[in-house]
């Protein structure tokens, strides 16, 4: 059994199933955040938030550099002593939610992933920023979940295998991204 290439033809078959009007309204939000001079929050665990932080510096630098108008993105999984301390202090729940608090404001925008879609403190900062006025975007499986109910856009992923839920997560990153590297006008 050749397993890379039954790898990547499952792969080749998810993303042609990806749902690519969800990701335009995606970018319609991350515009429009960028134009009223909004911030963007971006959330995950584990891989997931390996590549909120690769999203973070592919929007911050490449689609803001040299551009009049330039993202205010913040990955909330990068703040490791502020994480640990309110792990310990309260609980690993919050870790996102309690970050919001000190910087959100209504019209900021939310991205959580979560290749489960159950992950707790992803979707208790994405009840809460869609409760105090933030758009929420959710990348996720294909299914109903406490992600897909909190977020306002939803990019459901068809499938349950998590390589390929996170690999789904890392190109529809950084088709968000490159909207706006390849499309100056954008």
């Amino acid at each position: 059994m050749n397993y890379a290439a039954a790898y990547l033809s499952d792969l080749q078959q998810l993303l042609g199933r990806l749902d690519s009007a969800a990701i335009d309204r995606a970018v319609d939000a991350l515009r429009e955040a960028r134009d009223h001079d909004r911030r963007v929050f971006v959330t995950g665990n584990g891989g997931s938030a390996a590549i909120a932080s690769q999203m973070v510096v592919d929007i911050g630098k490449g689609a803001s550099l040299d551009r009049p108008k330039r993202f205010k993105i913040i990955t909330l999984t990068d703040q490791i002593p502020w994480i640990t301390a309110l792990a310990n202090d309260i609980s690993y729940d919050v870790v996102f939610l309690e970050q919001l608090k000190n910087f959100a404001e209504p019209g900021d925008v939310l991205i959580g992933m979560s290749c489960s879609g159950t992950s707790k403190n992803v979707v208790l900062a994405q009840q809460w920023a869609r409760e105090h006025g933030l758009r929420t975007i959710g990348l996720g499986k294909d299914t109903p979940t406490p992600l897909r109910a909190a977020s306002d856009i939803y990019v459901p992923i068809p499938s349950t295998h998590y390589g390929r839920l996170e690999d789904s997560f890392f190109i529809v990153t950084h088709i968000l991204c490159y909207a706006f590297i390849d499309n100056p006008k954008l």
